[in-house]
């Protein structure tokens, strides 16, 4: 009958050797995680002692686990963001922008920090402090930081590198709650006045402008797409001559963070759910049709905003470009997602919250009222008229 195999990462009992110097050497048999048994030993002063120096040995030989075939408890925390990095280049269903942002944020909010420390050394209270002292700065900075350090070190016990990952019990982080702000009727009109001043010329300073800033903002007004995929409008995606003029939101823009390329435009926009042809309100159909008077690709795939070499124009000088328009201008405050919110709030006013959720490509409206949806401060006045009824004074007291 065959004698059952020990479990892997099991040793037998331990032996003493005694040397001429006087110092003790305790060995023992170990099955090690390849399935081979072999004789591990340590010394020590005394029997105790050497007893104990294998015990430890033991022990880091037991967390190491040969599956990543280069990493260990021992390696360093650089190691281990190469090794995880590496794998997320490797992984088909990242989009290249992901990627580039998991890199940005590892090299420069995460490694500074561990880059030196070996992974055992890396313990919970150690992830904790650090999580905390990024939320000091921002909720952003430590939900990045924290995303990254949980990968990485869930990629580590995937692999067998660690037991568990020190990540599992840091404290919550807790995002703040901020009321979603979205712009009025007036408030709308005076950006659009702001920006009709500067396309005429009537404001001084900057590059003479060439009309699509304000196209930009009135499809964003009046679709609620996010910036980077009104820029990733192509012309084969507008429709104008149906009854009710439509365009198709199937991309973005993605310029991966720290890479200082150009942007490329990805085949959906920030998720495949997201996918959605919207009828256009009449002023966006009417900034529409001057841009595409205006394109010098009128290909299908030519894009609907572009620079004047033909290239795509980036998120960031929009943005940058917007905020000084508006500057001049005397109004502060306005970013270009603040659009697409005042669009979610003006028809889940009119519609409901539903109707505002399939606008924006939400699957849940729960995440349409958490960001973008503006709470009406005011109460159903029928409560005033149901209380009067109630408690109002019979007599004079």
């Amino acid at each position: 009958m065959a004698r059952p195999r020990r479990p892997i990462g099991t040793f037998g009992e331990f032996g003493f050797i005694t040397a001429a110097s006087g110092r003790v050497r305790a060995r023992t048999r170990f099955r090690d995680w390849d399935g081979a048994t072999r004789l591990v030993q340590a010394s020590g002063c005394t029997q105790s002692a050497a007893e104990r120096a294998l015990k430890e040995k033991l022990s880091a030989r037991a967390v190491y686990q040969c599956g990543s075939g280069e990493l260990s408890a021992d390696s360093t925390f650089r190691q281990l963001a190469d090794y995880w990095l590496a794998d997320v280049e490797l992984n088909p269903d990242l989009a290249g922008g992901t990627k580039g942002l998991y890199r940005w944020n590892m090299t420069h909010l995460v490694l500074p920090h561990f880059a030196d420390l070996t992974l055992r050394e890396i313990g919970v209270a150690r992830c904790d402090a650090f999580i905390k002292q990024q939320r000091r700065i921002s909720y952003s900075r430590a939900k990045q930081a924290r995303n990254v350090l949980r990968q990485a070190f869930g990629l580590a016990v995937r692999h067998e590198v660690l037991p568990r990952s020190p990540m599992e019990s840091i404290a919550r982080l807790r995002q703040p709650r901020p009321d979603p702000s979205a712009l009025s009727a007036a408030e709308v009109d005076a950006v659009r006045t702001a920006i009709l001043c500067w396309e005429r010329g009537l404001s001084p300073c900057g590059p003479k402008p060439d009309g699509q800033l304000g196209a930009i903002v009135e499809i964003m007004l009046g679709t609620s797409a996010r910036i980077g995929e009104v820029l990733a409008i192509r012309c084969r995606d507008i429709d104008l001559t149906s009854p009710v003029p439509s365009i198709r939101i199937a991309g973005t823009l993605v310029t991966p963070r720290g890479s200082g390329g150009p942007p490329t435009r990805q085949d959906h926009p920030k998720t495949h759910k997201s996918r959605r042809t919207i009828a256009l309100p009449s002023f966006t159909a009417e900034a529409v049709r001057t841009r595409l008077a205006a394109v010098k690709d009128p290909s299908p795939d030519g894009l609907l905003f572009a620079s004047r070499n033909g290239t795509a124009l980036t998120a960031a000088n929009v943005r940058r470009q917007l905020r000084h328009v508006l500057e001049l201008a005397g109004i502060e405050g306005v970013t270009p997602h603040m659009f697409r919110r005042t669009a979610a709030t003006a028809i889940s006013d009119s519609a409901g919250v539903d109707l505002a959720a399939e606008l924006l490509g939400h699957v849940d409206p729960r995440i349409t009222v958490q960001h973008y949806i503006r709470r009406n401060e005011m109460v159903n006045p029928a409560t005033a008229a149901i209380l009067d009824a109630t408690f109002a004074r019979q007599g004079t007291p």
